[in-house]
């Protein structure tokens, strides 16, 4: 395990801040340590393989074999005491453990026989660990199974990768208004280090076991054992790696439906209300969270709504149309991206519902991506303010988060998130254009599921029914730092880049 700082260190930092350049030994040790993991994981796959006589399972055990003994001589060269956690150190290690561990996880894709090019591994890799679920392998029904099982064992890792961040680092580093959350378990001091301990143990468990419940339900309702536990992890994790092109469309039960329905919900709540509840034992936590009410409201009034459209514009059973609409817009609003069948068909109104949709995402410290419901919350609450100041010019009116004032810095961080997304957004389509060639539509809506970790996009390349392997290795690494953008929560990764991080 990497060593603490001996007894002192934090007192001796705090007369003499370290410069950034000082915190990237222990961000490569911490990287290499990491890294070690990695390659043991990789021999899962590797066993699939071997069982089904497939010769990737040679690539697996040799990806792990060269992985695991470069992050070993990392770890004995760069090993020393970790320096006392500050937010310019959390920047660093958070970007670059994310980073490599993406470029490491990529090798088995590159010399495996799905015949990627570098890019488009690291993309895939990228997308796994970032739940984003956008692929650029074609033909998934004839891909070896080690393959498959590498993608959803990448998402199962992301995803409580992300939640155990967005709990216990992100409020801490202050990223767009997270602060709201600081717990107790997000204070790096010392003191608290073995509630962290026991949160984080607790989370993993409800983590695993949701993915466990997942996988018997999938198993139960008709799913093959191997698509049960891949869907199950690509569920929970809010991720949407499928085994079939067609997603869940390959297995057509409206029952599965439902249950894929239900438990992207769950992945998209925030994992806090589990551990409260495994603490307390009450449901009603749930129910009194304004976040999570918001959400699932959010979900059933877009649901519905498309579910009306369908059945006055296409002639479908309302029930039939209900199932689908309900599981697309689970699927888009926690940034899952499996999908039923190809909703681009469902006629103009349903595609601008579901475009606008895919920019919300789940509610802070889950698995999912996106802008968060949170923060569109103390938008809508901020709107409210300026509207009744303009007719009460001298009152004073508390912006508040339920029950819960905003201070003034949460809701200058949301803005400065919003900011920073829509920019990258705008910058990010145009480069994409530029690079590629592609298409308004592609282009915008690439970069819009990119950045929010959602999965396909729109049009006839992207969209539901295609993926992204016709795209070019330059669209592919912007998409790809789309991803870990997104993922990171943008201020995260644009922070390095300012010279201001690199000064004394």
């Amino acid at each position: 395990m990497p060593r603490r700082a001996a007894p002192g260190a934090g007192t001796a930092e705090r007369e003499r801040p370290m410069q950034a350049l000082q915190y990237i030994r222990p961000t490569l040790y911490i990287t290499s340590f990491f890294s070690m993991h990695m390659a043991v994981a990789m021999l899962v796959p590797a066993m699939i393989d071997a069982a089904d006589g497939h010769r990737d399972w040679a690539v697996f055990v040799g990806c792990s074999v060269g992985v695991f003994a470069l992050s070993l001589l990392g770890v004995l060269s760069m090993r020393q005491p970790l320096p006392r956690f500050t937010p310019r150190f959390g920047f660093l290690v958070t970007t670059v453990l994310w980073c490599v561990t993406a470029v490491v996880c990529a090798f088995p894709f590159y010399f495996s026989s799905v015949q990627l090019t570098f890019a488009q591994a690291v993309f895939e890799s990228m997308s796994g660990l970032t739940t984003t679920g956008s692929t650029a392998i074609p033909g998934l029904d004839t891909v070896a199974r080690g393959v498959l099982l590498w993608r959803a064992m990448l998402q199962f890792l992301g995803g409580v990768g992300i939640v155990a961040v967005g709990l216990f680092l992100f409020p801490f580093l202050r990223i767009g208004g997270m602060q709201l959350f600081r717990t107790e378990s997000s204070d790096r001091s010392d003191k608290v280090m073995p509630r962290v301990v026991q949160v984080t143990t607790t989370l993993i468990a409800i983590y695993v076991t949701l993915n466990v419940v997942c996988a018997l339900v999938y198993a139960w309702l008709g799913m093959s054992f191997f698509d049960a536990v891949t869907h199950a992890m690509a569920t929970i994790s809010t991720g949407g790696y499928s085994t079939h092109d067609a997603s869940f469309g390959a297995f057509g039960s409206i029952p599965m439906l439902w249950a894929g329905s239900l438990f992207m919900l769950l992945g998209g709540l925030p994992f806090v209300l589990f551990i409260d509840f495994v603490a307390h034992g009450r449901l009603t936590l749930f129910v009194r969270d304004v976040q999570a009410r918001t959400y699932v409201a959010l979900i059933a009034v877009a649901a519905i709504g498309l579910a009306v459209w369908l059945t006055l514009d296409d002639g479908r059973p309302f029930f039939e149309a209900l199932s689908h609409t309900t599981f697309n817009v689970v699927s888009v609003v926690t940034t899952t991206g499996f999908v039923s069948t190809d909703y681009s068909a469902w006629g103009h109104y349903a595609i601008g519902a579901i475009f606008l949709l895919t920019f919300v995402g789940g509610c802070s410290g889950s698995t999912a991506g996106g802008i968060k419901v949170y923060r569109l919350m103390i938008v809508a609450e901020a709107l409210r303010c300026a509207l009744h100041q303009l007719v009460y010019p001298n009152a004073v009116v508390p912006m508040r988060y339920g029950k819960r004032i905003v201070d003034s810095d949460v809701f200058e961080s949301v803005m400065i998130f919003l900011v920073a997304f829509f920019a990258l957004l705008a910058a990010m389509t145009l480069l994409l254009s530029f690079v590629s060639d592609l298409d308004l539509v592609t282009s915008l809506t690439g970069v819009v599921t990119a950045l929010c970790n959602v999965g396909p996009g729109l049009g006839t390349v992207i969209g539901p029914a295609g993926n992204f392997a016709p795209l070019d290795d330059a669209a592919i690494w912007v998409l790809t730092a789309a991803m870990i953008l997104g993922r990171l929560e943008i201020m995260t990764v644009l922070v390095l880049f300012a010279p201001i991080y690199w000064r004394s």
